[in-house]
C-alpha cells in the first residue's frame, strides 16, 4: 500500500520503515519533553533532570507493560505501567505529561498494534488517544491528593477511548456467553474490567505509608 504501511486481507500492518519512523517520532517527542520541561526554569540542569526522569518512567512503563495478565480480546492488567506515565504528569505538569504519554502511546502501538490494525481512527482509539490520555494527570500537578485524583481520571479517560473503539470496531467479537440483554454495555464492561483492576491495585500500593513516603521523597528531588 505504501512505503510505511502494507495491506492484506482487509487489515493493515507497519512495514520495517514504518516501525523505524515511529521510533524516530518517540525520540523527537522526548526531545520536545526536555524543551518543554526546562522552558520555565530556563536551566539546562533542570531540563536534563526532567528529561532523564521522564525517560526512566517511560522505560519502566514500557517494561512493566510486558508483565501482565492478558485479556482474550486485547487489553491487560499490567504491573502498574499506567502509574509511571501518570506520575510524570503529576511531577512536571500537563505539557510534559502529555508528551511523555504520547511517546508511550507510540511504544504501545509498536508493541502490539503495528502488526494488525483496521483504520486510522481505530488505531487512535486503541492506542494514540487512549494512552496519551494518561498524561491528563498533569492537570493535578502540585495539588493536594493530585497524584491519586489525576491517576483515577487518567485511567477512566483511557478506558473511554478504548470503549469508543470497542463500539465502533470490535462488537462482532463479543463472546456468545455474554448476556444478550446486556450487549449494549459489553465494550464498557470489557474495557473497564482490566483498567479498573489495575487502577485499584495501584491505588492501594501507592497509598501504603512506605510507598507514599518514598514517592514524596522523589517529588522533592
Amino acid at each position: 500500500m505504501s512505503f510505511f504501511i502494507s495491506s492484506e486481507d482487509g487489515y493493515f500492518a507497519l512495514t520495517t520503515p514504518g516501525y523505524t519512523a515511529l521510533a524516530i517520532i518517540v525520540l523527537i517527542a522526548l526531545l520536545l519533553t526536555a524543551f518543554v520541561a526546562g522552558r520555565k526554569q530556563n536551566t539546562g540542569k533542570i531540563r536534563a533532570k526532567q528529561l532523564a526522569f521522564s525517560g526512566i518512567a517511560l522505560a519502566l512503563a514500557f517494561i512493566t507493560s510486558y508483565i501482565k495478565y492478558e485479556m482474550p480480546m486485547g487489553g491487560s492488567v499490567t504491573l502498574f505501567s499506567m502509574f509511571f506515565i501518570c506520575y510524570v504528569g503529576y511531577l512536571y505538569g500537563i505539557r510534559v505529561g502529555i508528551l511523555t504519554a504520547f511517546s508511550y502511546s507510540i511504544l504501545q502501538f509498536l508493541q502490539s498494534g503495528g502488526s494488525y490494525f483496521l483504520t486510522p481512527f481505530q488505531t487512535c482509539c486503541d492506542y494514540f488517544f487512549a494512552f496519551t490520555a494518561l498524561g491528563i494527570a498533569g492537570l493535578w500537578y502540585g495539588k493536594k491528593h493530585g497524584l491519586t485524583i489525576g491517576y483515577i481520571i487518567a485511567c477512566l479517560l483511557r478506558g473511554l477511548f478504548h470503549t469508543i473503539g470497542g463500539y465502533l470496531y470490535w462488537m462482532d467479537y463479543m463472546p456468545e456467553s455474554f448476556p444478550k440483554a446486556l450487549s449494549a454495555i459489553y465494550p464498557i464492561v470489557y474495557n473497564y474490567s482490566y483498567i479498573l483492576i489495575e487502577m485499584i491495585i495501584t491505588l492501594i500500593i501507592i497509598n501504603l505509608p512506605p510507598v507514599k513516603k518514598a514517592l514524596g521523597k522523589i517529588s522533592d528531588l
